[in-house]
């Protein structure tokens, strides 16, 4: 079984308790604007420029009969990729002197991912670690997910899930034996706010929550804090709520936004421009919002 995986990152200390490595998987149901791993949200291998590695030779543009690189304008990257024209021959990837030109994922099966997260199950067990599945959302690759997650079992591997939750109730229940924390997004509670942000309302997301409460599985909630969207008093309070009533002694942790990502969109050949001028939040400014919760005795985390 292959999968389409765009990064394992080792020693990953904010995805779960412990020392981990977190597996990110192609493939979201949603489309936040603020999405922090933009290139985990199309399924497909997309080709990726890195103006800064380019020593400007056109021998890409040359060599690509399908027109999906072209010189750019003035003003514009020295070339501009048309990836819907794509056909993924590899032929300018390949003859880039500078590897400039990469593809932003690589497909694995199962058997040469578990190989990776393996290498370090020494760590996890000095630290209560172990690995985390996240995207992209992983039951997007659902199938391959589940596979990893089997093989890990088998190791006694410590293994966690970062979700939306945005998916088919029996495919979501079907990850409930293999999973021992579910780190679970709650972005906005209103559901207009929902679609507007991320293009899907928020019903299906509010019912999975409460079938994995069912289930009695360890829970982290988390709330991405995103200036002007989600970080309001309504939306925490909302959220907060909610949590408590479905699942009191589950914690909420708040993520302070990441400004990084337009940097992943500019290589995209994208702009966000609702993401300008947007910073982190100071420490002050999340403890006010960790006291929103408090306040209204939800057990709270802070992020590290």
């Amino acid at each position: 079984m292959v999968g389409n995986v765009f990064d394992i990152k080792k020693f990953a200390v904010h995805d779960g308790p412990g020392i981990r490595t977190t597996l990110f998987l192609k493939g979201c149901p949603l489309a936040c604007l603020w999405c922090h791993n933009p290139e985990g949200i199309d399924y497909n291998r997309q080709l990726w420029f890195f103006e800064q590695d380019c020593m400007r030779c056109g021998t890409c543009v040359h060599l690509c009969t399908s027109g999906a690189i072209d010189f750019g304008e003035e003003g514009e990257p020295f070339i501009k990729i048309n990836d819907y024209n794509c056909r993924k021959c590899d032929t300018s990837v390949d003859a880039c002197p500078t590897k400039a030109l990469r593809y932003n994922s690589r497909y694995m099966t199962v058997e040469e991912v578990s190989k990776i997260l393996l290498q370090d199950r020494l760590f996890y067990e000095r630290s209560g670690g172990g690995i985390t599945i996240s995207g992209g959302d992983p039951t997007y690759q659902a199938k391959f997910a589940k596979a990893v997650f089997k093989e890990m079992k088998k190791e006694k591997i410590h293994t966690a899930i970062e979700t939306s939750m945005y998916t088919d109730k029996k495919i979501f229940a079907s990850f409930f034996p293999l999973v021992d924390l579910f780190i679970v997004d709650l972005k906005l509670f209103d559901p207009e706010l929902h679609k507007k942000y991320t293009g899907k309302d928020n019903a299906l997301i509010m019912e999975n929550f409460k079938l994995l409460v069912q289930s009695k599985k360890e829970i982290l909630v988390r709330i991405p804090l995103i200036p002007n969207m989600t970080a309001t008093r309504q939306n925490i309070t909302d959220i907060g709520k909610f949590v408590l009533e479905t699942s009191p002694s589950t914690p909420i942790e708040l993520l302070n936004f990441n400004p990084l990502a337009k940097d992943k969109y500019r290589v995209m050949g994208k702009e966000r421009d609702c993401l300008n001028g947007l910073e982190k939040y100071s420490d002050e400014e999340m403890a006010a919002f960790n006291e929103i919760l408090s306040d209204l005795g939800v057990k709270t985390e802070v992020a590290l």
